[in-house]
């Protein structure tokens, strides 16, 4: 599994998940970049995302997309561009949105930020800093599952890179 650590921390609202991955740094950016790539990792095994509106990865930016849930919902979420420095930093502003995609009450905003480093030998290492604004946030999100999903979501991209090496799918 590409996902070497998970850490939370509670007095500075955070929670770092670390991945390595044998790729360089430009190719694990596409990830990102790519909406067609990032549908199929950024959703969890079982939860597929859709990327409806994807106007690429510069400041100001949105990004809407949904994920399907085995039963056949449609949970929608919304991204806003804060930070861009390719392909090492991404810092993205993010939330829970309706069907017509407006963000939505009840659900807090949140803060990633996206680092990708070169770690010699063919290797990068991505980091996101998921940052919450309250205690009573991150509870409710981590009871949501989003560690988990997280992590299920990111060991998806072992497979994606793989069929670089291969041509084929993996």
């Amino acid at each position: 599994m590409t996902v070497t650590a998970v850490t939370k921390d509670t007095e500075a609202l955070t929670m770092n998940v670390h991945a390595e991955f044998e790729a360089t740094p430009e190719r694990v950016w596409q990830l990102w970049e790519d909406p067609r790539q990032l549908e199929r990792w950024w959703g969890p095994p079982g939860y597929p995302a859709t990327f409806d509106k994807h106007d690429g990865l510069t400041v100001g930016a949105r990004i809407a997309y949904y994920m399907t849930t085995p039963e056949g919902d449609k949970p929608r979420g919304w991204w806003e561009i804060v930070e861009v420095e390719p392909p090492h930093r991404l810092v993205i502003r993010d939330g829970f949105a309706d069907e017509t995609g407006t963000p939505t009450d009840g659900y807090p905003t949140g803060l990633m930020r996206v680092s990708v480093d070169d770690i010699g030998g063919g290797w990068s290492r991505m980091t996101i800093v998921n940052i919450f604004p309250s205690l009573e946030a991150m509870e409710q999100l981590l009871d949501m599952g989003q560690e988990e999903g997280m992590t299920q979501a990111i060991g998806q991209i072992d497979g994606i890179l793989a069929e670089d090496k291969t041509g084929a799918p993996a």
